[in-house]
């Protein structure tokens, strides 16, 4: 990190937003994380939680499932109550937070969120961690299982839901986690709330009621690191690309003499460009022939994805359109937001061709990895056509070496 690099953001906010991201795997279901966190904070509201404990809960229901990436598992964990590899996700989550000290503390809860009640009594875990994992398997359970009634139907089929979960209170849950359901989902609101228009409205008032925690430019640094390890694990042919443009930006942005504070950013945006990609499914990514005129249509929202994500994040607003802007440039001829050229500032082309030579050093389903000879051919190519910046370009050629070290991982 530079110094003199000053930035303020809201982590729940940027919790929010990893929420967003992670719900776009799998299944068009966008909001399981904002509903499981409203679901554990009513039955936290009836139990008499304290206020910490309250706001804990909300962030461990939004984050738990942070350790999915795949539509695999997301499916399997949607349409199986008991699914038997549901452990894999809950590590990953586990392993990504347990060394972030604003988050650290949900770690054990989201490693254990699918363990049986049984189960984790013979586990050496604090009391509070066994209620509050216990908990968030709970609230999970409870949505999975009214998903299919979203809509006007969830009112016709609350009983069944509850004798679904109450048939499981000693074995699967805490029988005192199933009271507390139990007396909190008796009103009509409880289970209206948990539809798509009203809990986005609920996630954003948790978002702006004034419950901060503000991160500083070394924990965003970390934070962004946690998004970009999220999408990289989607497909083995991307893993660390993320890592990549981030380190790329940040040697460019320093070789162009931008200030302190934008190579930091300029990382971070790096780290976060290809979030929205958690959108695409799988099989579209790991296609080792040409894509079709949907398939390219569905790979080309990932970038707007990512700025819907990253948009309302307060201190993000700049970061945002650098990230967002990495397949668009000046001729008119990327994608998705066609921006004037005033609009597509030179931190912006510095993702674009960072992202760009990043992804041509890397193996890829439709080809291999390309060497260095290559790749400055196709970035002079691309800089002819308009389509890269060509001073950005001149200056990645005159230190080629350092940006392929960089671009593989070896630096």
């Amino acid at each position: 990190m530079s110094e003199g690099s000053k930035i303020s953001v809201d982590l729940r906010q940027m919790v929010t937003a990893i929420e967003t991201a992670v719900d776009l795997v799998g299944i068009n279901d966008t909001n399981h994380g904002k509903r499981v966190g409203y679901i554990a904070l009513q039955i936290a509201n009836n139990l008499g939680f304290s206020e910490e404990e309250k706001q804990t809960v909300y962030e461990l229901g939004l984050l738990h499932d942070c350790g999915v990436s795949s539509d695999l598992i997301r499916v399997s964990l949607s349409n199986q109550f008991d699914w038997e590899e549901s452990d894999k996700h809950c590590q990953i989550g586990h392993d990504l937070l347990k060394d972030f000290l604003p988050l650290a503390h949900l770690a054990i809860p989201i490693r254990y969120h699918h363990t049986q009640w049984e189960s984790l009594q013979a586990l050496d875990l604090q009391p509070l961690e066994k209620r509050l994992a216990n908990l968030i398997f709970l609230a999970d359970r409870i949505d999975i299982s009214a998903a299919p009634f979203y809509g006007r139907e969830v009112l016709l089929h609350t009983d069944f839901i509850k004798e679904i979960i109450e048939n499981r209170a000693g074995s699967h849950f805490n029988p005192d986690l199933v009271k507390g359901f139990l007396s909190a989902s008796e009103t009509e609101a409880f289970w209206i709330s948990l539809e798509d228009r009203h809990i986005s409205r609920f996630a954003w008032d948790m978002g702006n009621r004034g419950y901060e925690k503000k991160l500083g430019m070394g924990d965003l640094l970390h934070l962004a690191r946690i998004f970009s390890f999220i999408v990289d694990q989607k497909s083995a042919f991307t893993a660390e690309h993320s890592y990549g443009v981030a380190r790329l930006s940040r040697f460019m942005a320093q070789k162009m003499g931008l200030p302190a504070h934008d190579v930091d950013k300029l990382e971070v945006a790096g780290y976060l460009h290809d979030i929205g990609k958690l959108y695409v499914p799988d099989n579209i990514l790991h296609k080792a022939g040409p894509l079709t005129a949907l398939e390219r249509a569905i790979i080309n929202q990932h970038s707007y994805e990512t700025y819907e994500i990253l948009r309302s994040i307060k201190g993000l607003e700049d970061i945002a359109k650098w990230a967002a802007y990495h397949h668009d440039n000046c001729e008119g001829t990327g994608y998705p937001f066609h921006p004037s050229v005033k609009e597509l500032s030179l931190q912006a082309r510095i993702v674009a061709v960072s992202d760009v030579f990043q992804a041509l050093v890397q193996n890829r389903p439709y080809r291999k990895g390309m060497d260095i000879d290559q790749v400055i051919g196709v970035l002079y190519e691309m800089s002819s056509s308009g389509q890269l910046d060509k001073k950005i370009v001149e200056m990645v050629v005159g230190n080629a070496a350092q940006c392929f070290k960089i671009a593989k991982g070896e630096e």
